[in-house]
């Protein structure tokens, strides 16, 4: 019988800064803006509430991070994920994910947020939203990440996600890229649910091998679209 998890630790307390920085993150894991997609700093000013001083800071903080680039007298962008970068963001998912769920305490309540994702996400299917399913989709793993009882994995995670969706913004078919992987979660969530971790984390090593194979496939035609290399 495994232990029940210690208590977590209290939540990092984030600046401003830090607070705005993830607002656009999660705008970007959702989907509302697009790889290459120029900012305006006017307007994220007047819809986030924040000075200009610190919306420069949090370009300055996402670009660090690879989500932003910053071109002289033209402005800020949206960034477009390299080959590489793909490669390894799948690496550092299986790292983070399948350890989550292997390690799992069985009556974690992380597992409630699995169930609404694939619940969202199965709703979002059947209505044909596919960027609603995507979504759904990043819901379900960041409730998997949420297992390991790690405030700082749950930041670092949120990041992965992020450059992830760009990644799939790239692709432009939502439907080819996320409907498989409805009936794959909740695989992985019945056997989460049962308290097969062992399984629910070789079934999430599957997966996440066979999506970078398709997702690195598509994407490789999409940079050669773009006249873009792999760097």
């Amino acid at each position: 019988m495994k232990p029940s998890p210690a208590t977590p630790a209290p939540p990092l307390t984030l600046t401003l800064t830090e607070r705005v920085a993830e607002q656009i993150r999660q705008k970007i894991t959702e989907g509302e803006f697009s790889p290459g997609q120029r900012l305006s700093e006017q307007s994220l000013c007047n819809s986030m509430d924040v000075s200009r001083q610190t919306l420069r800071e949090v370009f300055r903080v996402l670009t660090k991070d690879g989500l932003l680039r910053h071109e002289p007298n033209r402005g800020v962008f949206v960034a477009v994920p390299s080959i590489a970068a793909i490669i390894d963001i799948y690496r550092v998912r299986r790292l983070i994910e399948c350890q989550a769920l292997a390690q799992a305490y069985p009556r974690h309540p992380a597992k409630v947020h699995m169930r609404e994702a694939v619940e969202r996400a199965m709703r979002a299917h059947t209505a044909g939203d596919w960027l609603g399913v995507g979504t759904a989709n990043m819901a379900f793993h960041m409730g998997i990440v949420e297992l390991a009882d790690s405030e700082r994995l749950n930041l670092l995670f949120a990041q992965v996600l992020a450059e992830l969706r760009l990644a799939f913004g790239m692709l432009r078919d939502p439907e080819f890229l996320h409907a498989p992987y409805v009936d794959m979660n909740l695989k992985i969530l019945e056997l989460a649910e049962a308290g097969d971790f062992a399984k629910a984390a070789t079934a999430m090593n599957d997966y996440l091998v066979h999506s970078e194979r398709i997702v690195l496939a598509v994407y490789a035609r999409r940079m050669a679209d773009f006249g873009l290399g792999n760097s």
